[in-house]
């Protein structure tokens, strides 16, 4: 035991080498070498642009379709997911390009009462060659509800209008388009000049503008500017050399925004008759008449008060303390047969008749006994303030 620590520094060596970690895994397998790639085929050039070629329109590029996927699940919910809108077939088989070379004729005869001027055809107009023929239009609906036809018509009967009720139809252009956006000023101003030699042909009594737009369109091609304030009506504005009246009524389309309903309109279809009666020296019918009524909260409130009748309540104890006529009375008091219903006492026919022969040297003109009905009116208790004879005199 006397040299122990060299043992333990031969020993140290040995047991602090740790022999290598082991690796993980499958063992590396050599790689098989790879085929070599076909070589690229040069892409085709492209053949050059055509100028003119119509350049297509911009927006998003349509998606192309996806097969539905091999193991039934449900695919993601995308744009291509939203419904299309079906495409109506509104000119059966016409383009609009077609519809806009057709043309809608004019309704005009001598002596009419009334010419309706529009801008000019819509495409619909234009197709079935009929005025206003648009479900949505109020102008066949205002004519009905202001008098002017006595059934509710539609385009159908526009070709009568002139000879029945003296009502013609015209346009400012006769070029028809989807909105009048698309006629140029070109367009606008030789259309006011050929309105103008209509109107001075024909003589109408009224031309009616059907809505603001076509009239300050009017004005600026006929007087050189637009009007500064225009109001519903007979218009102040006179055409050179002729004596039509000019009548401005809001559009009968429902896009109107500041009427968009048909009773809104009716009103002015209403004037617009009253105005042809005037023109003509025609006297209006007191049958009917338009009234225009107006509502004060305060005046409203102080006739209430004074038409307001309070409703008495029945107090016994009233009758009885001053002996009214509808107290109670015993059979010691000789109304024995009479009826009562709890309040009032009813005497009987023959009651009646020894009641008034004994009450009348006792009651004055103008009282009635206890316990009995007035029969009979005030009128003749009224005194005569005329100062002529009364009846019984004559």
């Amino acid at each position: 035991m006397a040299n122990p620590e060299p043992m333990m520094d031969q020993q140290e060596p040995a047991n602090l080498t740790k022999p290598p970690a082991k690796k993980r895994g499958r063992p590396a397998q050599p790689k098989e070498p790879k085929a070599p790639k076909p070589p690229k085929v040069p892409k085709a050039a492209k053949p050059p642009k055509d100028p003119n070629a119509p350049k297509a329109k911009p927006g998003p590029k349509p998606k192309k379709a996806t097969e539905p996927p091999a193991d039934g699940k449900q695919e993601k919910i995308d744009e291509t997911f939203k419904k299309v809108k079906r495409k109506v077939d509104r000119f059966k088989g016409m383009s609009e390009e077609e519809v806009m070379k057709k043309t809608l004729p004019d309704l005009l005869d001598y002596n009419l009462d009334y010419v309706i001027i529009g801008i000019n055809p819509g495409l619909m107009a234009a197709f079935i060659g009929r005025w206003f023929p648009g479900p949505g239009n109020h102008f066949w609906k205002c004519l009905f509800l202001s008098g002017f036809t006595e059934e509710q018509l539609n385009h159908m009967h526009d070709s009568t209008l002139p000879a029945k009720y003296k009502m013609g139809f015209t346009n400012m252009v006769a070029r028809a388009t989807p909105g009048s956006k698309d006629l140029s000023s070109k367009e606008l101003r030789e259309g006011g000049k050929i309105l103008v030699e209509k109107l001075k042909k024909y003589k109408p009594l009224i031309a009616v503008f059907n809505g603001k737009c076509i009239y300050e369109m009017f004005c600026r091609e006929l007087f050189g500017k637009k009007p500064k304030t225009l109001e519903f009506g007979l218009q102040p504005h006179k055409i050179p050399d002729c004596d039509v009246a000019l009548y401005l009524m809001p559009s009968s389309s429902a896009r109107c925004a500041q009427f968009p309903r048909a009773q809104d309109k009716v009103h002015f279809y209403i004037k617009l008759r009253e105005l042809r009666d005037q023109l003509k020296g025609v006297q209006r019918s007191t049958e009917i008449q338009e009234v225009n009524y107006s509502f004060d909260l305060n005046l409203a409130k102080e006739d209430a008060k004074r038409m307001a009748i309070k409703e008495e309540q029945y107090d016994p104890g009233y009758e009885d303390a001053y002996g009214g006529a509808y107290a109670e009375r015993g059979p010691e008091e000789g109304q024995a047969d009479g009826k009562t219903n709890g309040h009032c006492t009813f005497s009987t026919a023959e009651n009646t008749e020894g009641a008034q022969e004994a009450t009348t040297s006792q009651t004055s003109e103008g009282q009635l006994p206890d316990g009995q009905w007035m029969t009979q009116s005030f009128a003749d208790q009224i005194p005569d303030i005329s100062g002529g004879p009364k009846d019984s005199s004559i």
